[in-house]
């Protein structure tokens, strides 16, 4: 979807490139006939100057943007004015008047860049007229025809333009909000998993233990060994919903944590699952490593490189990547960076987040995770020179 706006981006520069090559062609030839037939005349300063104006504003106006500024309006009054007093003083200039016709439909909207357009027009008919002395059917009708049919192309164009635009803005807004439902539906259905496992062994395990609990408490002085049966009983239970909130937490913990050992450990054996025969990841530790870490800590540093390293396999075509732990009395720092083809952050649809963004949902759920933590995320790079996060997570001096 995503190549649809860049192909019509391509497209209208191409366009411009035409226009703005067919001005000055047009420009200079009706110069050169100029001299050609009246180099001694006594306006060939003037034209010359005029012709040198004209091309200077022409040169200037891309830089003015497309939008109808003041400035850019400005402008292009500039541009009209030097050359319809080209054309009144040397008519040959008139057939300038089309490349302008295209300037003046992508500054003005066509409510008012109709009425220039015929202006433009009538300029260029009777300049012709004035060159050929008499009312040539042809010079009458052609330039109206020429400037009919490229007004009717450009503003056709505009609208076909808007209604894809607006459509590809809806098949966005459609796609975003059916992401949005989808992880909404798995978080709810995820939930009402852990809800019924929850109900169905730590819940029961509970009133179980509560009522062998009160039972025996009620037997205690009576029967004391049917209490301590029950006491024993309620024991088990337990253990058994004891081992069953360990498989809870074994669960929702992240696979390389849960087998022991600590993050460093975790980066480890991500880094040699990520290394292929295309890419190495290496791990390096500056600083006294914090034993142990927070829990929720670990699992973000350690989900954050995992997400940075799924982008540097997908999007950075990079041959090295290393994994950078700097642990601080007052923070912990997780490095990934990378000597693949880097981008731009600054530029919104730039991946590695966008392009993504823009470069899809990389970064923005680094942040995320970060931003529960009270940490802070910086990323560096540009375009061939590789690419730097740095993903900083604040704690507890030591």
């Amino acid at each position: 979807m995503g190549t649809v706006p860049e192909a019509a981006r391509d497209d209208t520069r191409a366009l411009t490139v035409v226009m703005h090559t067919a001005f000055f062609v047009l420009l200079s030839a009706s110069l050169a006939r100029y001299l050609a037939r009246h180099a001694d005349g006594p306006h060939t300063p003037w034209i010359i100057a005029l012709s040198v104006l004209l091309a200077v504003l022409y040169v200037l106006g891309p830089a003015l943007g497309t939008r109808p500024t003041p400035r850019r309006l400005t402008w292009l009054g500039l541009v009209v004015a030097a050359w319809a007093l080209l054309v009144v003083l040397a008519p040959s200039f008139a057939w300038c008047a089309v490349p302008l016709f295209y300037t003046g439909l992508r500054t003005l909207p066509p409510r008012a860049a109709i009425p220039l357009v015929a202006l433009l027009t009538a300029l260029a008919v009777a300049a012709q007229l004035s060159l050929a002395g008499w009312p040539d059917p042809n010079v009458l009708l052609a330039p109206p025809a020429v400037a009919a049919v490229a007004t009717t192309v450009f503003v056709v164009m505009q609208r076909q333009a808007a209604r894809r635009d607006a459509l590809i803005d809806d098949l966005v807004r459609t796609r975003r909000d059916l992401a949005a439902t989808e992880r909404r539906e798995g978080t709810l259905a995820e939930r009402e998993r852990l809800a019924r496992e929850i109900h169905d062994t730590l819940a029961q395990g509970l009133s179980s233990q509560r009522m062998l609990l009160q039972a025996a408490d009620r037997l205690w002085d009576t029967a004391p060994d049917t209490a301590r049966d029950h006491v024993r009983t309620a024991a088990a239970i337990a253990e058994r919903s004891l081992a069953e909130a360990r498989r809870f937490v074994h669960d929702l913990t992240p696979a390389d944590l849960a087998e022991g050992g600590g993050l460093l450990r975790a980066l480890h054996a991500v880094a040699e699952r990520e290394t292929t025969p295309a890419l190495t990841v290496r791990v390096h530790t500056e600083g006294a490593p914090h034993d142990p870490l927070p829990a929720p800590v670990e699992s973000a540093l350690l989900r954050i490189a995992q997400g940075a390293l799924a982008n540097v396999r997908e999007h950075a075509a990079a041959t090295t990547a290393t994994l950078t732990l700097t642990c601080l009395d007052d923070q912990i720092v997780l490095d990934v960076t990378d000597d693949g083809r880097g981008f731009d952050p600054r530029t919104p649809a730039a991946p590695e987040a966008t392009p993504e963004d823009r470069r899809g949902h990389g970064l923005p759920a680094i942040r995320a995770r970060l931003r529960q933590l009270g940490g802070t995320l910086t990323v560096e790079s540009a375009p061939g020179e590789g690419t730097a996060l740095s993903a900083a997570v604040p704690l507890e001096p030591r």
